[in-house]
């Protein structure tokens, strides 16, 4: 999928915090992305982690203007204990990351490191906004529509309840709204059929809330529906998200290993491969996540862009300027009011 582009955004500064050591190719994958992104004239990056490893990853050892370092030793890998960041881990890059946000320096935090870490740390430095239940992660999927379909919950709650899926659908529909630039973008809820009595006890419950919420409800849709783009945003528990998330980034190496193995079979198979290699890398294109960089973590009081852990500096590029897109276009701001509003006509009560 092609990066969406924002039309209806503030072009002001922007003070952006990358976490340097979090992703598998740290430092240099952040780097390179951080030299992308400086395009943007009014944004500002601060790179936080380990000072000799960043500066040598830049061009001549050359810090560039509106870039700083923030110097931080240790580093969190991919099996630390999340919880264990913000009691014993100060000195790591995610949480010098993180309170830099809390106090105002940065107005942003991207990270291609440990996902449950980034989220805790997220969590007890910033709090939630008003109104949260649950904070959500997104993430947009191709579709046969022109636009993506964006997914929530993809893997920040694993057993969500009807209010926290009434929560994700709000803070889903506001963020489809600002980023795409689709008004009252349409709502469905994952299920197992698309009549109101399907489901399981708790996406029963959600619908009737889901009814009464200020937002664009169609009623339930099926995992088919996601690809086909029947509607705009699709609801569900952060562990059927994920494992619809991981699927589908699964998809796009399976092909290639299929389209592999056709031309392995003759010369003339691998001359076919060949002739339409062009095009095919261009239909793919759109199932890469590195086209559209990381996932939002919706309900922070911040704006948070979680990566996967091996971004390619495209990637990390593309959560650089998605975090200054949600920051321009006060999406935290929306959603308040957003959420504010349902509480005001009574929803969300389970």
């Amino acid at each position: 999928m092609e990066r969406i582009t924002p039309t209806k955004q503030l072009q002001h500064r922007v003070r952006i915090a990358v976490d340097a050591m979090g992703g598998d190719f740290a430092p240099t994958n952040e780097v390179q992305a951080v030299l992308r992104a400086l395009e943007d004239p009014l944004v500002e990056i601060v790179v936080v982690g380990r000072t000799a490893e960043i500066t040598a990853a830049f061009p001549d050892h050359t810090i560039p203007d509106r870039v700083t370092i923030l110097h931080a030793d240790d580093v969190i890998s991919m099996a630390d204990e999340p919880s264990s960041i913000v009691k014993s881990r100060k000195e790591s890059s995610l949480f010098k990351a993180m309170d830099l946000m809390r106090e105002g320096t940065v107005d942003a935090v991207i990270s291609a490191g440990n996902t449950g870490a980034v989220m805790a740390t997220a969590t007890m430095l910033c709090g939630r906004l008003p109104g949260v239940s649950r904070p959500t992660i997104g993430s947009f999927m191709p579709s046969q529509r022109e636009r993506p379909t964006l997914v929530v919950d993809v893997g920040a709650n694993v057993d969500s309840k009807p209010r926290f899926l009434h929560d994700f659908a709000v803070m889903g529909s506001v963020y489809y709204s600002q980023i795409v630039g689709t008004d009252r973008p349409t709502v469905g809820l994952l299920s197992v059929g698309e009549e109101r009595e399907k489901g399981n006890a708790v996406t029963k419950e959600t619908y009737p809330l889901l009814e009464q919420a200020p937002i664009n409800f169609v009623g339930n849709v099926e995992g088919r529906d996601i690809l086909k783009g029947t509607v705009d945003v699709v609801v569900c528990d952060g562990f059927e998200g994920n494992i619809v998330l991981k699927f589908a980034e699964s998809v796009i190496g399976f092909l290639k290993f299929r389209f592999k193995r056709y031309a392995e079979q003759s010369p003339f198979h691998a001359m076919l491969i060949g002739a339409f290699k062009p095009i095919l890398k261009r239909v793919l294109s759109g199932m890469d996540y590195q086209e559209y960089g990381g996932v939002p973590l919706l309900g922070i009081n911040g704006v948070v862009i979680i990566g996967h852990g091996s971004s390619t500096p495209i990637a990390l590029e593309n959560m650089i300027r998605r975090a200054v897109d949600v920051v321009r276009l006060d999406v935290n701001g929306e959603i308040k009011n957003a959420l504010q509003h349902a509480s005001s006509i009574g929803t969300a009560t389970t």
